[in-house]
């Protein structure tokens, strides 16, 4: 253990820190498909994570179709034009796998009044079917005649090797806290999904959706005597949690830069700690369990060594289960206050 990584300056605490809020920020965004499904439902969705994971692709693909897939680097500036255009892609296509999940691998078991056991064993074998599928894309698209430049547009390479958008974005320092520089990439990520989670609170509070969802979270029988469509309610639950997917989906590649059928896995199960640390159906929750999800492990890859990364923020989640199982915050979303 190397204390004096993270505590032998103020200059390597903060920029452990700030680093962390920044992969905390991109947690945050994924983890509020997984709190508002089960605050709903009662459910568990851990096919969200492809859900996250195909939003990865659509924004490699814009960035393909619109570029080219010679290599380049860009600025920020230069590029947020194109990352306009892939965040549309990205939130589209992920709320569009949603409201699939939705429709084919959840709904059937909801209006049978299945065990929420037997829709957990669909959401996961739902989740491998996603993730094989995207593995297999490039002999879909040679089976529905996608072949010459458009396959190599879709499938450069093999289907699960590393898919890398061939514009990388260079970031550009703006101002230091201690020894870390913020960048105006770093920047962007944090500011928007603190925009993106406050809206999407104040959607939640303030509108009638999101009174009907809160209805049906808190009561379902009641809610459906006083008007509320249920089935409508699920459907926008699981559009709203694919759009923040593809939102987190998009500031992930600006960070990150490539991605692959698999790259939602580990991602997804940090997420869904984030939304249990905070108090899994809780939006606040996922907003605070992501931030500290994304400290943590940056604190503990700087105590213990960076392979250590992951295990400490699952030890994290065990503790504070141990703690407190309802999580940090706790409230479900049934009983949010406007």
């Amino acid at each position: 253990m190397d204390f004096g990584a993270l505590f032998g300056s103020l200059d390597n605490f903060l920029s452990f820190t700030m680093g962390g809020l920044v992969f905390g920020a991109i947690y945050a965004l994924i983890a509020l498909g997984y709190t508002m499904v089960y605050g709903v439902l009662q459910l568990i969705n851990f096919a969200h994570s492809e859900v996250f994971m195909y939003g990865t692709f659509a924004v490699a693909w814009v960035f393909i179709a619109l570029h080219g897939t010679g290599s380049a680097t860009w600025s920020l500036g230069h590029a947020i034009p194109y990352l306009l255009v892939a965040l549309v892609a990205a939130m589209l296509l992920s709320a569009g796998v949603a409201l699939l999940l939705e429709r084919l691998a959840y709904r059937p078991l909801i209006n049978k009044g299945a065990p929420k056991l037997i829709a957990l064993i669909s959401a996961i074998g739902a989740s491998f079917a996603l993730a094989e599928a995207m593995g297999l894309r490039d002999r879909i698209t040679s089976w529905v005649g996608l072949d010459g430049k458009l396959a190599n547009y879709v499938a450069p390479n093999k289907a699960r090797d590393v898919f890398s958008n061939p514009v990388s974005i260079q970031p550009n320092g703006l101002f230091s806290v201690g020894g870390y520089e913020v960048t105006d990439v770093d920047l962007v990520i944090v500011v928007a999904a603190l925009v993106m989670m406050i809206a999407l609170d104040q959607f939640v509070r303030r509108t009638r959706f999101g009174r009907g969802i809160r209805a049906v979270a808190q009561d379902p029988e009641s809610a459906a005597l006083m008007g509320v469509n249920s089935t409508r309610v699920v459907q926008l639950t699981f559009l709203i949690g694919g759009l923040m997917a593809g939102a987190a989906a998009t500031l992930y590649m600006m960070k990150i830069g490539s991605t692959r059928q698999n790259a939602g896995f580990l991602l997804g199960v940090k997420a869904f700690t984030a939304a249990v640390m905070g108090g899994i159906g809780n939006l606040r929750g996922a907003l605070l369990g992501g931030l500290i999800l994304g400290v943590m492990e940056n604190w503990g890859s700087a105590v213990f060594g960076s392979e250590w990364k992951d295990v400490v923020a699952f030890i994290l989640l065990v503790l504070i289960l141990l703690v407190r199982p309802s999580g940090l915050l706790g409230e479900s979303l049934g009983k949010a206050r406007a």
